[in-house]
């Protein structure tokens, strides 16, 4: 007799919206649902009236959600699956996990959105032959999701990515930079918004000669080039808004190579950089089918 097939449920809980989704180990997606990110009183309502109404599609084995930040990550925290202190108004201290173990009575993974991107490409993308890799997200803010050894990497919380410091560009030395807690660290000065800010219109609207080309390309490929000398991941995906324009990625991969200045000698990068950094196999996809692999591996924890 066929084994039926188990269904997981997703949260891609973003910042501006959230998707929820019913699908199982192959990736395939049975039900979706998308909507703003309003409070968390009806936001979370919303969550759970999506998976409520689709329990005609069988009892759910665990569900996963991907989340924006902070989150607190440590099991033996007390505040395990809270949001932790973030700028989205109202969301601080709002326990994400807690409410739908008791509301569905099932296993529930956690994580952050860009580690739970990471892994549905490391399952399914464009990361199935790295075993460490990061996934990258440019688009409102810059984050990072880092796999080692097939695992996200938490540790004190997890890795903000997008708050170090850059070098700065000498055709953009007097742009302020619009991260609200550091000004110009990365996500201050290569995010959508800052790009915004600095040149009034968004990137995908600029003309080709455009500076801002140059110096988005710079400041992305430094950030590679302190990944691979910092977490030496067999691969880094860019994704998110902001990456959509596929002639970025040229320029990203001959500044990391500037920014590395032929320390690192390996093939993988010099000779086949194409394959190195790439953008993400799963597209805008990745995001939900990552709550689907948090959920597969909840269920395996179970």
């Amino acid at each position: 007799m066929l084994r039926e097939a188990r269904l997981f449920g997703a949260v891609e809980a973003g910042g501006t919206k959230f998707v929820c989704a019913i699908g199982d180990e192959n990736g395939a997606i049975h039900a979706e649902s998308r909507f703003p990110t309003a409070d968390p009183v009806s936001t979370l309502a919303a969550v759970r009236g999506f998976f409520g109404e689709r329990s005609v599609l069988g009892m759910l084995t665990a569900i996963g959600v991907g989340s924006f930040g902070p989150v607190v990550l440590d099991r033996q925290s007390a505040k395990y699956g809270f949001i932790g202190k973030t700028p989205k108004a109202g969301w601080s201290d709002i326990d994400v996990v807690g409410m739908l173990a008791r509301e569905f009575s099932c296993p529930v993974g956690f994580d952050t959105d860009v580690n739970a991107a990471a892994l549905a490409e490391r399952r399914w993308g464009a990361g199935r032959d790295a075993a460490t890799l990061v996934y990258l997200t440019v688009g409102t803010g810059i984050g990072g999701g880092v796999l080692i050894d097939g695992a996200p990497l938490h540790g004190l919380m997890h890795p903000e990515i997008g708050h170090i410091y850059p070098r700065r560009h000498p055709l953009d030395a007097e742009f302020p930079g619009v991260c609200p807690f550091h000004g110009d660290c990365m996500e201050g000065l290569a995010s959508g918004p800052a790009i915004l800010a600095r040149c009034g219109a968004e990137l995908s609207q600029l003309d080709a000669a455009h500076a801002q080309w140059e110096i988005q390309a710079d400041y992305l490929g430094q950030l590679c080039a302190q990944l691979v000398l910092t977490l030496s991941p067999q691969r880094i995906i860019m994704g998110g808004g902001v990456m959509d324009q596929e002639r970025l990625f040229p320029g990203i991969r001959q500044r990391m190579l500037h920014w590395l200045a032929g320390y690192i000698d390996r093939s993988e990068i010099l000779d086949d950089i194409h394959h190195y950094v790439v953008p993400p196999g799963l597209g805008a996809r990745a995001g939900v089918l990552g709550g689907i692999s948090l959920a597969i591996a909840a269920a395996k924890q179970s």
